[in-house]
Formats: C-alpha cells, sequence, structure tokens
C-alpha cells in the first residue's frame, strides 16, 4: 500500500493547465506549477511516455515542488490532452519521431527563457528518449538531466533489428497509422498492464482514476507507424556518435526487469555519454519506477534528489 502525503487525484490549487502552440500551430497540453518560494530552487521540466497524461506524476511534482522547484509538463503530440493525429479512434500516431523533438526544442526555448534557474529536464521512458536525443541533437541545453526507464529498445521477442523489419512488413500492408495492436502495452504478452507498469496497485489505480476523469486524454495502442519510427529513432540514437559529445550532467534511472522498454540498450549506450551516473533496481521494480511501491519510489526520488544537489547548484 501507498502512502504519500499528496493528493494525487487532485490538481493542486495554484498549478496551471493551459495550452501552447507549436511553432506549426497544434495546440500542447501543458501543466505549469510556479516555486512558492521567495528565492526558487529552479525549475524542472518533466516529459512522460508514450500514452502518459501530466496527471500521473502529480506526487513527484508535490515532492519537488515543496523543495522550491518550479514544475512544467506537457502532453506529448497525439496523446493524452495533445490532441490526435490518426482517425482510428485514440490510437497514438507520429509520423516521425523528429515531431517530438521540434516541440520539445521550440517548448524548451520559451521555457527556459520564462523560469528560474537552474533548468533540469527529465524524461520517463518514451520522453527520456526523446530527451536525449533532444540533447544530443542540441536542440535543448539544460544544466541536468534524468532518464528514468528510457526507451532506448523496446522488449521484443524477435530483437531490435528483426522487431524493425517485421513492424515495417506489417505497417506496410495497409493505413500505418492504424492501431498497431488492440490492447495492452505491448503484444506478445500474458502480463496485465498493472504488473508490466508497477507493483503499487494504488498507484495504478490513479490512472484509472484519471481516465475516467478526463476520458479525452486516454491514448490507446500506438500505429504501426509510431512502432516503426520509435524502432527507427532508437536504432539511430543507439548508433550516434554524438553521444560521446553530449556534456550535460545525466542521471540514468533503470529497471533491470523492465517488462516494456530494454534495460540492455540504456546500460549500452550509459558508457557513450562522458558525464552520466547509473542507478540500477531489480525485480521488485517494473517500468514506471516513481510510481511504483514506496521502498523503490523513494530510493528513486532520493537518487535524483541527491543528483540535483551535487549536479544542478543554485545560482
Amino acid at each position: 500500500m501507498s502512502v504519500s502525503p499528496y493528493d494525487r487525484r487532485a490538481i493542486p490549487p495554484r498549478a496551471q493547465i493551459h495550452q501552447w502552440s507549436a511553432p506549426d500551430r497544434w495546440a500542447l497540453r501543458v501543466f505549469s506549477w510556479a516555486a512558492e518560494v521567495p528565492q526558487p530552487r529552479g525549475s524542472i521540466l518533466f516529459q512522460g511516455g508514450r500514452g502518459d497524461v501530466f496527471e500521473k506524476y502529480l506526487e513527484a511534482f508535490g515532492h519537488w515542488h515543496d523543495q522550491g522547484w518550479s514544475i512544467t509538463s506537457f502532453d506529448w503530440r497525439g496523446q493524452g490532452g495533445s490532441g490526435r493525429l490518426s482517425a482510428a479512434g485514440n490510437c497514438g500516431h507520429i509520423e516521425d519521431f523528429g515531431a517530438f523533438v521540434g516541440d520539445l526544442r521550440a517548448f524548451y526555448d520559451e521555457w527556459q527563457a520564462a523560469t528560474p534557474g537552474p533548468h533540469v529536464a527529465m524524461g520517463h521512458s518514451m520522453g527520456g528518449h526523446i530527451l536525449l536525443r533532444a540533447l544530443v541533437e542540441g536542440a535543448v541545453h539544460p544544466d541536468a538531466a534524468v532518464l528514468i526507464a528510457p526507451m532506448l529498445g523496446v522488449k521484443s521477442p524477435f530483437g531490435q533489428a528483426m522487431g524493425e523489419r517485421l513492424a515495417r512488413l506489417m505497417g506496410g500492408a495497409g493505413d500505418d497509422s492504424r492501431p498497431a495492436w488492440r490492447g495492452n502495452e505491448k503484444p506478445y504478452t500474458t502480463e496485465t498492464r498493472a504488473a508490466l507498469l508497477t507493483h503499487d496497485r494504488a498507484r495504478y489505480e490513479d490512472e484509472l482514476f484519471w481516465q475516467l476523469a478526463n476520458p479525452d486524454t486516454v491514448t490507446g495502442p500506438p500505429s504501426w507507424r509510431w512502432v516503426i519510427e520509435a524502432f527507427r529513432s532508437m536504432r539511430e540514437l543507439r548508433a550516434s556518435p554524438k553521444l560521446g559529445e553530449m556534456r550535460v550532467p545525466t542521471l540514468m534511472l533503470v529497471a533491470d526487469a523492465d517488462g516494456l522498454v530494454e534495460p540492455r540498450s540504456a546500460l549500452a549506450i550509459a558508457p557513450s555519454l562522458p558525464d552520466v551516473r547509473v542507478v540500477r533496481f531489480g525485480k521488485e521494480a517494473a517500468h514506471e519506477l516513481l510510481r511504483e511501491g514506496d521502498a523503490v519510489r523513494d530510493r528513486a526520488m532520493g537518487e535524483i534528489d541527491g543528483f540535483l544537489q551535487a549536479r544542478a547548484q543554485p545560482r
């Protein structure tokens, strides 16, 4: 049973939810919660994973806000409260992962100019992938970065290369904006969605609460194009010679028993980064480290707190 001093099912009274227009005028749903102390600790931009909404992370936001951080997060294009890019119901679709990077670049520039430093960028799962790609490409320049169970490879019974080839074959047989599968977080599994994400039932049910409260923000399975582009983007990032040039101090939290992303891919990339600390979790941890049982979650939050204290000093 999770124990939390924060109301995980209520937007904080002084937080704001609004829309931000990307350069192409696409509307993204944004959460902003300014620090409420005379001297803010700094600013955190937190980005979730595929299908996520920022409400899932209110507990973590509350923890950092109590320390004096301003918190910002937005739903990725094509999911959550940021619209859909496919006519196939609530399918999560994208034509090119470069669009995610472009949105992050444009949003980050405005956010950094409008918020107090130091500036910290965090990304969970797909958000971790997009953040690392943006860092490597020079699209964002935070003072520190945190990658939480980053999607740098996906769990596939066929491996990364064969998985990509199969995705291209199956996705090419028809409209690739159609859903790649029906339910669950991935095909070829008998595990429940809850088991893939967290061992903490109460925190998992928080997500169900928000789905019922805001049904328009629910994102279903990805499209075949999303799957194809995810494989391509991960492959290109893993092979990028620019990994060794990315000098932003980085903390990487990896769940060795992750059933969604491939932890070996993250561990293989880490040595290429000049300034990275890797923290590994064992079988006690599923994919959502910040929404796990208290022992795992508290350790993850403690690692982040210690990293920020050491590498994101107040100005």
